[in-house]
């Protein structure tokens, strides 16, 4: 590949995620949580944008726009931890056109860092190999793994250990509640069930209800999760995604899902988008 003209901008996409269900099953010694859950990439999302720098520096373009301070931001995070792992001279600008809500379970910020991650390897030409740069992904985040990746998939552990999944064709419409919840805040609910029996791939492609430790949980804290599942499930089965307030239903057919989505009362949030089975952001490579 030839490295864009270092003035130049290039768009890749950050595809947003769903979790089709999501159970606990037990704690690993060092106190974290073992999950189990199937990760959805969809054909919509965030837009990464990407300028390449030759002094070294690693910037955000503008404030970002959702109150993150810039040294804390995922995305400035991911493209200095890979120049230091790979020992990168140069340097790069960073701006992320946000559609994904924050806080919603919808992966935006897991995505924005792994979009950073996969990119600039090969804008800077680091020759990390995925292996690696998941490996990277997983010190930002539990979900950036499967991002880097770019495969839904089955998840474990605390969701880095994955199995591509070929999963059905399917439109979704999402919505968002409006709620950013605190995933380390949910882990600690006394009420949460951290115990489930472990479910198996052969259960979830047979249909069996696996549902999302959080949902109940979300349930009682918040009326406007409790009001949008209820909307939802007027139009089709209704689910939570991730560890925020991000709700969604599936259907069969994408004219289904906007059918559906002008039948929402007014005021909600709600977008349609297509499960994929290879992530936008990796159809938009060039090839190795």
């Amino acid at each position: 590949m030839t490295a864009p003209d270092p003035g130049a901008w290039s768009d890749w996409p950050a595809p947003a995620k769903l979790n089709l269900f999501l159970r606990i099953v037990g704690r690993r010694p060092d106190g974290y949580h073992r999950l189990q859950t199937v990760f959805q990439l969809l054909d919509w999302g965030d837009t990464v944008r990407l300028r390449l720098r030759d002094d070294g520096a690693v910037r955000r373009a503008g404030d970002g726009g959702y109150g993150v301070a810039e040294a804390d931001d995922l995305v400035v995070r991911a493209a200095r931890l890979l120049q230091k792992e790979a020992k990168i001279g140069q340097g790069a600008e960073i701006e992320v056109v946000k559609r994904i809500p924050l806080g919603g379970g919808f992966g935006g910020g897991s995505s924005d860092a792994a979009t950073v991650l996969v990119v600039l390897n090969h804008l800077w030409r680091a020759g990390l190999d995925e292996d690696r740069l998941a490996a990277l992904g997983l010190q930002l985040g539990a979900d950036v793994p499967v991002f880097v990746r770019g495969r839904s998939a089955w998840a474990e552990g605390v969701g880095e250990e994955l199995t591509p999944l070929s999963l059905p064709p399917a439109a979704y419409l999402l919505v968002d509640p409006g709620v950013s919840v605190p995933t380390a805040e949910l882990f600690q609910t006394p009420d949460l069930t951290r115990d489930a029996a472990p479910a198996t791939i052969a259960d979830f492609v047979s249909g069996s209800e696996l549902g999302n430790a959080f949902e109940p949980v979300l349930r009682r804290r918040s009326e406007a999760v409790e009001a949008a599942l209820q909307a939802l499930s007027q139009l089709g089965p209704a689910a939570l995604t991730g560890t925020g307030g991000g709700c969604f239903a599936r259907f069969g057919a994408r004219a289904d899902a906007e059918a559906a989505r002008s039948r929402l009362p007014p005021g909600l949030r709600a977008w349609v988008a297509e499960g994929v089975a290879v992530s936008p952001l990796h159809r938009a490579l060039p090839p190795r």
